[in-house]
């Protein structure tokens, strides 16, 4: 089967891609939304580094803009997927009804099968897989109370996922960062010919939230 994949450089949407990938499915293009501020349905810290994602993986990337506003979003994402020769579409979504009810209504709407392959699987094994597979994973973004500026830039490996087990437990975040409690950056994975290496970056944090914003990176053999 051909597909597309939503990506965003994140976790959850390259790990699926990889997914895919293992059951012998062509994943002919990566589709990355570009927002222009906050999005409703898409990954936004560091978008600008999906192009070299895309040349790891040797595989075409289309990006499309959205405002910000919901129904434009959709808009956009239907108009680009249309446009590719693709069977399906592979997503990352694990917990959110809001992101699977809507992309699933756009494969139905243009005829396209949607696979989702972390849906509503347990979570803390998803990470547990995402570390074992030897994907190189950091956090750009948090959002949440008990994660603090010293997370941006953390790599996600055991030592991480026990302490965000922790964070779980006393706060009540959402494991996986599902609810936008924080955010990612893939920077190696099994299928990448290259690897990611950041050459500068910058911590922003107001004191409850905070991102890493990537300014120069390249690739860089594995």
């Amino acid at each position: 089967m051909d597909l597309a994949a939503l990506f965003s450089g994140g976790k959850d949407s390259t790990y699926a891609l990889y997914l895919a990938q293992q059951r012998g499915w062509a994943v002919k293009y990566l589709v990355a939304a570009v927002p222009s501020e906050d999005s409703f349905l898409f990954h936004v810290p560091n978008i600008h580094l999906t192009s070299l994602h895309s040349e790891a993986m040797g595989i075409p990337l289309k990006q499309f803009k959205v405002s910000g506003d919901e129904e434009e979003e959709l808009t956009a994402l239907r108009d680009t997927l249309k446009e590719l020769d693709v069977e399906g579409l592979v997503t990352g979504a694990i917990a959110s009804d809001y992101q699977w009810s809507r992309f699933n209504r756009i494969g139905e709407e243009i005829g396209l099968k949607v696979f989702s392959p972390l849906w509503r699987k347990d979570q803390k094994r998803v990470l547990e897989d995402i570390i074992s597979a030897g994907f190189e994973v950091i956090v750009v973004g948090v959002s949440a109370e008990g994660l603090d500026e010293s997370w941006l830039g953390r790599t996600i490996d055991e030592e991480c996922l026990r302490d965000l087990e922790k964070v779980e437990q006393d706060k009540g975040i959402n494991i996986s960062g599902e609810g936008g409690e924080y955010e990612t950056l893939v920077l190696n994975a099994p299928n990448f010919a290259k690897r990611l290496e950041i050459k500068d970056s910058e911590k922003e944090w107001d004191g409850k939230r905070g991102v890493l914003r990537i300014g120069t990176a390249v690739l860089a053999d594995r």
